[in-house]
């Protein structure tokens, strides 16, 4: 026998029994979003490689150490998408959207791929919904955006075990008036930093406030605070975001240290975290990236986002209520004998173009071993199929749940199915 062929490292099969939490919560993020008037967006998976460059940042960890980059057979550089956010604004700016809308809400949903250490709910292939709203620079869209992720939660019964962290890093003024703030308080400590951090200190000193290395965590807890070096329009947008939150009975909490990863972000930053999934508990994250469309040759447009990871966020369901999900069928047909086999399959795809999930046995098993079956698929009815009910043209139709059985024209199998009775 043949070795087997096994996975890839970092990436995850998706089985039936997991898919269909899966498809639940696709179905309320589908649900939201319409309801917010969110249009959805489907980017390719790969894009150039440029476009992460620019776009995410060459100093952040994804495009210096985690994309999956090759050359296709012109030469080109190609990634697979570590990220949405970058692609949804090469989409807007190459198919105009501006012109169809001057504010443009979109949303997606799909794999996306990063080259790092797999660990539970992070796996190298990962999966993420998202929203980005394109064309409003005013604190009511930072406001919309959070509410749309806090009507996901509340929406998924999770909303009391997660939190609301938020931050801001102001304008470009704001981010040098603080970037010098900073350097100055670590240049006496700049030897007991991470190497990681030393590197950072010159090409991006806000990302060493979110550094996991316990030296820096330690050496930060004194730094200065970016709130310390809003001006003035940046602190009015921000006191805008939280007056708006409070009015709407959004819970949150501002911390100091929140930067985020990428290079892009601009005023209103945040992340949504649970304890549910242990140290690293972010299970949404995003903000305000006003620069990027100019960025990446577009026009000078204002803009948000934000992304959630479906792996982490299925976590957090998983521990704190898993999702209703009905997957079971209407319908198992059973067929004792031989010689009806030909004859029974247009009945069970009548019932099935009617709108009923129906299965049937095709390895010809015992009526005992047909039942099973049955019972494992969680059939809500059995219809059985014999000789003399279909000379009758009926089925004996046994409800499982009570055991009552009756018998059944083939013509009105559907209505008492959905009926229940």
């Amino acid at each position: 026998m043949s070795d087997k062929v096994q996975r890839v490292k970092g990436v995850n099969d998706i089985l039936p029994a997991e898919a269909n939490q899966w498809q639940a919560l696709e179905k309320i993020v589908q649900d939201v979003m319409h309801r917010y008037a969110f249009g959805e967006v489907r980017p390719p998976i790969f894009e150039k490689t440029e476009l992460f460059a620019r776009g995410v940042g060459e100093d952040t960890d994804i495009v210096s150490k985690e994309m999956y980059s090759f050359q296709d057979m012109s030469g080109s550089s190609l990634t697979l998408r570590p990220e949405l956010t970058a692609g949804v604004v090469r989409s807007y700016i190459q198919n105009n959207l501006q012109q169809v809308s001057p504010v443009q809400k979109l949303w997606y949903e799909g794999p996306m791929f990063r080259q790092e250490r797999p660990q539970k709910g992070r796996y190298r292939q990962f999966w993420q919904f998202g929203a980005e709203a394109i064309g409003s620079g005013y604190p009511e869209q930072d406001v919309e955006m959070i509410a749309l992720f806090q009507t996901i939660l509340n929406d998924l019964g999770i909303a009391q075990s997660v939190t609301l962290k938020i931050n801001s890093v102001g304008d470009n003024e704001s981010r040098a008036n603080y970037r010098a703030a900073l350097q100055d308080y670590l240049r006496p400590h700049l030897s007991e930093l991470s190497e990681t951090s030393q590197h950072r200190f010159e090409t991006n000193p806000l990302r060493i406030l979110d550094s996991k290395a316990p030296n820096d965590k330690e050496l930060v807890k004194d730094a200065p605070k970016i709130r310390e070096c809003l001006n003035a329009a940046s602190t009015e947008h921000y006191d805008q975001v939280l007056t708006m939150l409070s009015a709407m009975n959004i819970p949150y909490v501002q911390d100091d240290l929140l930067v985020r990863g990428l290079d892009y972000y601009t005023h209103t930053i945040f992340e949504f975290t649970s304890d549910a999934l242990g140290a690293q508990d972010a299970i949404c994250g995003g903000g305000r990236y006003n620069d990027l469309v100019h960025e990446l040759g577009g026009s000078d447009v204002p803009a948000i986002g934000w992304a959630s990871g479906i792996e982490r966020l299925l976590l957090v369901i998983e521990a704190v209520k898993p999702l209703d999900v009905d997957a079971g069928l209407d319908l198992f047909l059973v067929v004792p004998g031989d010689d009806l086999r030909i004859k029974a399959p247009k009945l069970i795809q009548e019932w099935r173009q009617a709108g009923l999930s129906c299965d049937s046995d095709t390895l010809r098993r015992s009526m005992k071993a047909q039942m099973r079956e049955a019972n494992r698929q969680e059939a809500r009815f059995v219809a059985i199929l014999g000789d003399d009910e279909f000379a009758r043209g009926v089925v004996q139709l046994k409800d499982f749940s009570t055991g009552d059985q009756a018998e059944v024209p083939f013509d009105q199998v559907v209505k008492r199915v959905i009926s229940g009775q």
